[in-house]
């Protein structure tokens, strides 16, 4: 094990994109064996890039405290406990958390009891993606927050993205008709071919509110909404009676330096009787045997199928989150550190 530990530190907090200037390398002493009861020594193997970390880098509330200016960056990923004074978490064992940009984390108690113990064969880099964070926000986001009916019309912006194609295939599964937004002819056709996405829009070339007045005539029934702005707002237009937006996201506006203004025509909701509503994924952690078990069984199946872009290094890691704000990543987006031992 070496004595020292690199780590990403937040050197100071974005004004509009992040940069390599946001982050600042750093090496520290590397936490040695001498763990005290119900603590954990991890080794980082892999890490999880989502679009919720930008938020986590500004000081205001959130669902999360703000990461602290020179505290190495925060993420989701997979480790290896090194040693272990846990009886849940022995020596050897992968473990999936909460962890952040660096080599080796000593968690305490308080942390310790967040993290999941991979079953037996699962590969890292699965747990982050199949079976992650962003296909867990897509299954109860659509299915307990949407709740669509079989023959509802379902649309999904951000559709080519980790999360937004799993909303599409897991609404395809319940036998709705799906129309998926995306920023390229290749994400389009690849939720056509793949993912079995019925209708299409590249909001790059195509005018969104004139193609969904076209593919849903008589209404969107949810819209789950990963991308905000106008948008959101082209989706409020065209939404049924009685029907439900979720709000996952809002990327479009990650990154910008003052706010965005809303959506115009939010009276429709009141006109409509439409409910809006956001959701964190944290809220279900309780509920994640439930997602395995019937998740789980569809992926088997094959009725599943997801993307996985993994980079590698640890000089790669500030450059790896940029490319989820750039649109370069394709699936979910991770970084590979080391294998296990």
């Amino acid at each position: 094990m070496s004595t020292i530990n690199r780590q990403w530190i937040l050197k100071q907090r974005p004004s509009g994109f992040i940069d390599q200037d946001t982050f600042e390398y750093r090496e520290s002493d590397c936490p040695q064996a001498n763990i005290e009861a119900r603590e954990v020594l991890i080794k980082t193997l892999y890490l999880s890039f989502d679009p919720a970390m930008r938020g986590w880098m500004d000081d205001k509330p959130s669902y999360l405290p703000p990461v602290r200016i020179g505290a190495p960056m925060r993420a989701s990923g997979v480790g290896q406990v090194i040693t272990s004074g846990h009886p849940d978490f022995p020596k050897g064992s992968l473990i999936t958390g909460l962890l952040s940009w660096q080599e080796y984390i000593l968690l305490d108690s308080t942390s310790a009891e967040q993290l999941h113990v991979l079953p037996e064969g699962t590969e890292p880099s699965m747990a982050l993606s199949a079976f992650g964070g962003t296909s867990m926000t897509a299954y109860f986001g659509l299915l307990d927050v949407g709740q669509p009916k079989a023959g509802d019309t379902v649309l999904v912006s951000g559709a080519a993205g980790a999360t937004g194609s799993v909303v599409c295939q897991i609404a395809k599964l319940k036998g709705c008709k799906v129309i998926g937004i995306a920023g390229a002819a290749e994400k389009c056709a690849w939720l056509k071919t793949e993912c079995g996405v019925d209708e299409t829009i590249d909001y790059r070339n195509e005018n969104v509110a004139a193609k969904l007045a076209e593919l849903a005539p008589f209404g969107i029934n949810v819209f789950f909404d990963n991308v905000g702005g106008s948008i959101l707002e082209a989706g409020i237009e065209q939404m049924a009676e009685h029907s439900s937006i979720v709000l996952c996201g809002s990327i479009s506006a990650y990154n910008d330096t003052q706010p965005s203004p809303g959506p115009s025509n939010l009276m429709l909701l009141v006109a409509r009787r439409i409910r809006m509503q956001g959701f964190i994924m944290l809220d279900y952690l309780s509920r994640i045997d439930e997602f395995n078990a019937e998740f789980g069984s569809w992926f088997m199946a094959g009725r599943i199928k997801t993307q996985e872009d993994i980079q590698e290094g640890f000089d790669n890691i500030p450059a790896t989150l940029v490319r989820i704000f750039t649109g370069k990543n394709k699936g979910k987006q991770l970084l590979k550190l080391a294998d296990p031992r």
